[in-house]
């Protein structure tokens, strides 16, 4: 770690980055000087606490609303209140739930440094001397941190409020001053990242508005202004501005926030205040992509992110404190990108799986990321966000109050889109039906050194009425023993091609990677009767025989999709393919799989006379952090001489007996054409891709185009033909023609009655309009 230090300094020097510098700098400096002090019983909060006459900022919710808020709770959420009661009850005798662990008995007295799940405890000095980062020294931090955010005492105060029961209060006390007797600043872990500082002061705050005015309870806010002011000073002097700049910082901005708003007094308070509303309006711009979606490739990140935000803008109002329209542009931008990857179901674990949530850490598996969108539904009047959100979560009862859930209740829902939507920025396309949407990951790996993104280029998730079919399988840790982190975040586990058994970056660290792949996405296009996504990346370019995977996906528009891979390079590899499948899948045919409980099925049709090796088993997925289990993993490999390429069809059905169907591959003399042929009830497909961009003849059909799709249905007296990236399309009685290469042109007839489309119409020439030759005419349609 030291080596690494000084190597970041030197670098540095060399770009002249002397902000950067200045700041680490000065933070060591601090660092060192805090613990010289420690030594002599300095009073680190004294200058902090000068008080001054003004009154306390609004929370969220008033004490006298306090009571409105849980009878809402009892009505809107059963069994949430009772639930609350069993978890405080743990609390009470230190079983904790810590993120996708099962509860862990932390025993008597708590032992506030200990990991408890993998039996390790971090030594007690100085912070930043700490390796938490080294399982054999520290266990796994996280652990350890998510006991020290303090969440539970947000609980053991709610139960409170549920109960009377004094029992829970005194519990909470015991517990704060503790943790304050072994927690001395600056020594412990619990004090070596500022997020984690940040957390735990949002949850003292919590605290004391839940408990404020509450009969026989002390004057809580004096006795602990002083803790709140030492780690007010401590996020000042430690924000992560150049260690950490993404989620950690916001987090440190918000605390800061908090409480420069809701304890004026403080002498530090007003800059503290306006500090973190600074931070947090930089960083709304700089970390959130121009799509919406959060920099890091991670939907779990996205959502943290997300909340900082709501609360802040919420925290704002209430005190009406003025924010730019751009912040809040930003959050309902956020909002949509989450809408969208969740228009089918709960939002794919795309990047890592933090495990931690702002408000509720309970909530920390896939269908608890929508939360966010009952919340926005309300500031932003959109019904089609509530049209996704079944119910209002506990966190929104708490943000906006009874005002709150009666505008939600007089908002009324609307449609939800069923087109494709693009998020070209962070690099995901959705490629979307009423009743089907896949997701591909054709964007970056991430910013920085790739610290929460995945090696996942070109991967996929594929969800069907409301259930997902194709996941990612998540994170399972950052630090262990094992190698759950690299096997996790590596390309193996993801819905993508393997090439050697690489990963399509190199690992350098727990939280970095080398060497990133390249993303290029070459054709993005929606039509009539496809969508269609061709991208490539260089990350094999780096093996000794360099490798380049390009992938077509083609939506039907009708639940199949057609995935084709192509592998180009020389020499002899070994290519994998692997598909995971959501746990709930079940096996009912071969290759055929049924949503349990449910009609609703899935269907792998790889192409006929491709001689890849195929194989059924099981392997471990990570629903939450911490937590694994079973899942099905259909593979496909193949050694051979490159070039090669691998086709299937993705169907997805309302039923398992409307699956039947073939997908053939058809040989061409010329190996750069590839056609294959789908049958399934009344339909015939062909799909032939031209490398070249030459005139090519494939059967009775020919063309110059780089894509062609022929689609009839000869009992209802329809056929169409589609090209990409070409001038002309024949067969049969359909001639498309026009005048230069155009993106995409389709021509389609139904009974004898034509119609045209094209991306340019401009480029359709006249004669071709008369595109049957029974004379009748096409209308263009651009």
């Amino acid at each position: 770690m030291f080596g690494r230090r000084w190597s970041r300094l030197r670098s540095c020097l060399r770009t002249g980055e002397h902000d950067e510098l200045a700041d680490r700098s000065l933070q060591a400096l601090a660092k060192r000087t805090d613990t010289a002090l420690s030594w002599f019983g300095y009073d680190f909060a004294k200058h902090a606490c000068v008080l001054k006459p003004v009154s306390p900022g609004n929370f969220f919710f008033s004490s006298e609303s306090v009571d409105s808020i849980l009878k809402l709770l009892r009505q809107r959420l059963p069994g949430r209140a009772e639930q609350i009661i069993e978890e405080a009850e743990e609390i009470r005798h230190h079983r904790f739930r810590l993120l996708g662990y099962p509860p862990t008995d932390y025993g008597q007295p708590i032992d506030w440094h200990l990991d408890a799940v993998h039996g390790k405890r971090a030594p007690t000095k100085p912070f930043y001397r700490l390796r938490y980062l080294d399982f054999a020294e520290c266990g796994d931090s996280k652990v350890i941190w998510e006991l020290n955010r303090h969440h539970h005492f947000v609980t053991l105060a709610k139960a409170y409020r549920l109960t009377s029961n004094r029992w829970y209060v005194d519990e909470l006390l015991r517990q704060k001053r503790h943790w304050q007797a072994e927690n001395r600043y600056p020594i412990g872990i619990n004090w070596a990242s500022s997020l984690e500082v940040a957390f735990r002061t949002l949850s003292w705050i919590w605290v004391l508005h839940l408990l404020s005015g509450s009969p026989n309870i002390p004057d809580l806010r004096t006795e602990w202004r002083r803790d709140l002011a030492l780690h007010g000073r401590h996020l000042e002097r430690f924000l992560s501005s150049y260690f950490s700049p993404n989620t950690h910082l916001l987090g440190e901005a918000l605390a800061l926030f908090f409480l420069g708003v809701l304890f004026p007094e403080l002498a530090p308070g007003e800059r503290w205040k306006r500090l973190g509303r600074e931070i947090l309006l930089r960083e709304s711009q700089r970390q959130v992509r121009p799509d919406g979606f959060y920099f890091e490739q991670s939907t779990y990140y996205h959502v943290y992110a997300l909340d900082f935000f709501l609360h802040a803008a919420v925290l704002a109002s209430v005190n009406c404190i003025p924010m730019p329209r751009n912040f809040g542009e930003t959050i309902e931008k956020m909002l949509d990108a989450l809408f969208f990857l969740s228009r089918q179901g709960p939002p794919p674990q795309l990047g890592d799986d933090d495990g931690g949530r702002l408000f509720n850490p309970r909530r920390n598996q896939s269908e608890h990321m929508l939360d966010p969108l009952g919340t926005g539904a309300v500031l932003f009047k959109r019904g089609d966000f509530k049209r996704l959100v079944p119910n209002l979560a506990e966190e929104t009862l708490w943000l906006l109050g009874e005002e709150g859930v009666r505008q939600w209740d007089t908002l009324t829902e609307t449609a939800i889109s069923g087109q494709s939507t693009p998020l070209p920025d962070a690099g995901y396309y959705l490629l979307t039906t009423p009743t089907t949407q896949l997701i591909v990951d054709a964007g970056p790996l991430g910013v920085y050194s790739g610290g929460h993104g995945h090696a996942d280029a070109l991967s996929i998730c594929l969800h069907a009425h409301g259930h997902p079919l194709l996941i990612d399988p998540g994170t399972s840790q950052y630090v262990s023993a094992g190698a759950d982190r690299a096997l996790f975040r590596g390309t193996g586990m993801h819905n993508t091609l393997q090439v050697d058994g690489s990963d399509q970056a190199e690992v350098a660290g727990v939280f970095s990677w080398h060497r990133f792949p390249q993303t290029t996405v070459e054709h993005w296009l929606q039509a009539p009767s496809c969508d269609l996504l061709v991208a490539s990346h260089d990350g094999y370019r780096r093996l000794q025989q360099p490798v380049t995977h390009r992938r077509w996906i083609v939506s039907l528009k009708n639940g199949a999709y057609l995935v084709r891979d192509v592998v180009n390079g020389s020499g002899r590899h070994r290519i994998d393919l692997a598909w995971h499948l959501a746990p709930d899948l079940q096996l009912v045919a071969e290759r055929t799989f049924r949503v349990k409980g449910t009609p609703y099925a899935m269907s792998f049709l790889p192409a006929q006379h491709l001689r890849w090796a195929e194989e059924l088993d099981s392997q471990m997925y990570s629903p939450a952090y911490g937590r694994k289990a079973r899942m099905t993993v259909l593979r496909f490999h193949v050694n051979v001489v490159l070039p090669t390429e691998f086709a299937i069809l993705l169907v997805a059905a309302e039923h398992c007996s409307t699956i039947m169907q073939s997908f053939e591959w058809s040989e061409h003399s010329d190996p750069a054409i590839s056609e294959y042929r789908y049958r399934t009830a009344g339909l015939e497909y062909s799909f032939v891709f031209n490398e070249t961009g030459n005139p090519w003849r494939c059967g009775g059909l020919e063309s110059d185009a780089q894509y062609v799709c022929h689609r009839s249905a000869r009992e209802i007296s329809e056929e169409s033909l589609f090209l990409c990236q070409g001038s002309y399309a024949r067969i049969g009685q359909l001639d498309l023609s026009c005048n230069r290469r155009v993106e995409w042109a389709e021509l389609s007839r139904r009974h004898d009655v034509p119609t045209l489309s094209c991306s340019d119409g401009s480029a359709v020439l006249a004669t071709t309009i008369v595109a049957v030759r029974s004379g009748q005419a096409a209308v263009p349609a651009r």
